[in-house]
């Protein structure tokens, strides 16, 4: 508990000073974000912001987890090294894409292509490496069984488990991307998400199979749940320190170099957690966001082929922005959509409780 409470202390207060000195930082470097021309016209005013901030949290997460463990002198575990690499690979990834974006003075950054030949280098050597033992105990980070809670049914082929960790890391880091349009609304949302997994490695180290509390019946074979809980505080921390600079209206912008890496995040403590399904529950609010884009694009798609003229379920998409076309403040849209990915996690961890308590009977 003391290395929970220095990883997520220090990645705050790091946060909190790295942000700011990187608003002026990346002010001097002409790091400013470009806004999109077919975006909602009240955008206009961010043209100019700092941009790149993802690299500030980053940074954070590293010092804090760092710190944790030099402290309390514990080794980093396997499985927290491999979210990290996650977080680091994408957040590079991300980077070269805010970096053209700057550089060439194009809003689109990396052409989509080359973006996801990024993505899937990144996914796929975590994918390998979480699969091989590296501890020799026959135990990898990751399960060849897909879980909502605890491991259950057959085990999956090799491949198929591969293909299930590169859908999870890009899809993950692709719907974060899109829902970091407003000032704060990822941020915010993905320290809930984050504060979740703090959550769910205590309770699940504290009835860890073989323990004293996993022998009652319901126990959690997932491989250092307690240093994932330390990771995930430190991810917290520091999203809430990039926060107070993030919020309305924004000093700094995350970019894709924090957009990209905070998805890819979720799904790799999703993954070593075992809790690959509740991910889908306590990130909501990206399932709806990203499945608006879908909509639109297959239902624009059909309509053109059925009548020759696209046709729109929403005004514009992604989500957050439909409301703010139909006039909702940006500020009013933040908050509602803070309220639902809320109540995503509240689901999420009641579910998870409620797996545990059916356990018990």
């Amino acid at each position: 508990m003391k290395a929970i409470l220095l990883s997520g202390t220090c990645a705050l207060v790091v946060s909190l000073f790295l942000t700011r000195w990187a608003i002026g930082q990346f002010a001097k470097w002409g790091l400013g974000q470009l806004i999109r021309d077919d975006g909602p016209t009240t955008h206009h005013t961010k043209r100019g912001t700092p941009t790149m901030g993802g690299a500030a949290v980053v940074v954070s997460v590293l010092v804090g987890y760092a710190t944790s463990k030099l402290v309390t002198s514990e080794e980093p575990s396997r499985s927290a090294l491999l979210v990290l690499f996650l977080l680091v690979g994408m957040a590079g990834v991300g980077f070269l894409d805010d970096f053209i974006k700057v550089r060439m003075q194009r809003s689109l950054g990396l052409r989509s292509r080359a973006k996801l030949i990024g993505q899937t280098v990144v996914g796929l050597v975590f994918g390998v490496l979480a699969l091989l033992d590296g501890s020799g105990d026959g135990q990898a980070a990751v399960s060849h069984r897909i879980s909502l809670v605890r491991e259950v049914g057959p085990a999956l082929p090799w491949v198929l488990v591969m293909v299930l960790i590169w859908f999870m890391v890009n899809g993950a880091s692709n719907a974060t991307n899109l829902i970091d349009g407003l000032d704060g609304l990822l941020t915010g949302s993905a320290a809930m998400v984050f504060s979740a997994y703090v959550f769910i490695g205590i309770w699940q180290n504290n009835h860890a199979c073989g323990s004293a509390g996993g022998a009652i019946g319901v126990c959690y074979d997932v491989p250092a749940a307690l240093d994932l809980a330390t990771l995930a505080a430190a991810m917290t921390g520091a999203c809430f320190g990039f926060l107070w600079w993030n919020a309305s209206p924004a000093k700094i912008i995350l970019g894709d170099t924090g957009s990209l890496a905070l998805g890819a995040a979720m799904a790799g403590l999703a993954l070593v957690t075992r809790t690959e399904l509740l991910l889908v529950v306590l990130g909501g609010l990206y399932v709806a966001v990203t499945g608006s884009v879908m909509i639109q694009v297959s239902w624009f798609k059909l309509t053109r082929r059925m009548t020759g003229t696209g046709r729109r379920v929403f005004r514009m998409t992604p989500l957050h922005h439909h409301f703010e076309l139909l006039g909702w403040e940006q500020v009013t849209v933040v908050i509602r959509f803070w309220i639902v990915a809320g109540i995503s996690v509240a689901a999420a961890l009641g579910i998870f409780y409620s797996d545990w308590l059916g356990g018990l009977h």
